[in-house]
């Protein structure tokens, strides 16, 4: 009976119930939401995210974060267009990108874990730096020509699906994290680290490393996101990607990771994912402003979490009387 109603009170099966119920709603009252073009053109808007939200999802359960995100996307897009501008071919030039990437990412670590600096500090600071960098390099001008290959890339869809090809990385590198996260020992120390860091260290896991290339981890992810913003724009410039990185954390804290670490799966992130990406395109549909919807999903995220700390205590209450029936008498 209780591991039944704990599945059905699960937070990634409220997240499931949400999120479908929205594409209901959308599929029924908004006009336009079912078109093929818009279906792909919402999945796009959301290809960059739903990749950050990966490493970042690790870094939460890891007691971790990572604010330089969008700052990170920003400074390898201008590092993609800057090589293009020289001429350089994609088969050089992306493999520099992804490598420019993990440097952004070591560099983050390297102060967390060798200098014992917050994380949340660190890249606060970096999130400024690295985009500053951006400027630097490119000042306010933007990048707008690219080879055929990489628009060709951001602009058309799988076969004569709805399913653009920007999504395509995430679809590739999200088992593979719910795999590592889940089923190896990796996550099972992870998420040891988030429950308990003294107790790990203890136990012989080796925080240092793992922080340092959840880090590394982190930035080369976010390279691949500011290729695919690139070629999905086809535009490189410094201010990319403002603001990405508060998405990304709301996704992840709505898809149930804990802000303190040690809890979490990937699959309520993912339905997350499908919910924040239905009600931002319904509200854009219905001629709803970005600043408006960014309020929408601000009071999204405190009302479930909210839910989920009432379920969490309604679900203990029950267990608690199961195995304790006369406790109250």
């Amino acid at each position: 009976m209780i591991p039944r109603l704990s599945r059905l009170m699960s937070w990634d099966t409220f997240l499931a119930m949400l999120a479908i119920a929205a594409l209901l709603y959308a599929a029924l009252f908004v006009p336009g939401f079912l078109s093929a073009f818009n279906i792909s053109q919402a999945i796009a808007g959301m290809s960059e995210k739903a990749l950050i939200v990966l490493p970042m999802v690790l870094l939460i359960i890891a007691r971790e974060i990572d604010l330089s995100v969008a700052s990170m996307l920003a400074l390898t897009s201008v590092i993609l267009g800057l090589l293009t501008r020289a001429e350089v071919p994609l088969a050089v030039s992306i493999p520099l990108v992804l490598a420019s990437g993990a440097l952004a990412g070591g560099f983050n670590g390297a102060l967390v874990t060798r200098l014992g600096l917050p994380s949340l500090v660190v890249t606060l600071g970096t999130m400024a730096l690295f985009r500053g960098m951006g400027y630097i390099l490119l000042g306010p001008e933007s990048v707008n020509v690219f080879p055929d290959a990489l628009t060709d890339f951001g602009i058309d869809n799988v076969g004569g699906s709805c399913a653009p090809w920007t999504i395509v990385p995430f679809v590739v590198l999200a088992p593979v994290f719910a795999l590592a996260l889940q089923h190896t020992a990796i996550g099972r120390r992870i998420y040891a680290i988030g429950g308990n860091p003294d107790t790990a260290l203890y136990s012989g896991i080796r925080l240092r490393r793992i922080r340092f290339w959840l880090f590394v981890v982190s930035g080369i992810v976010c390279a691949v996101a500011g290729i695919v913003f690139t070629a999905r724009l086809s535009n490189a410039r410094a201010n990319n990607a403002v603001g990405f990185e508060l998405d990304v954390i709301t996704i992840a804290l709505l898809g149930g990771i804990s802000v303190f670490g040690g809890r979490g799966r990937l699959t309520g992130v993912l339905w997350a994912l499908v919910l924040v990406a239905t009600i931002r395109n319904a509200l854009g549909l219905s001629q709803v402003g970005g600043d408006a919807q960014g309020t929408v999903i601000g009071l999204l995220l405190i009302v479930s979490l909210l839910a989920s700390n009432a379920a969490t205590r309604l679900f203990d209450r029950l267990r608690l009387r199961r195995i304790l029936p006369h406790a109250g008498d």
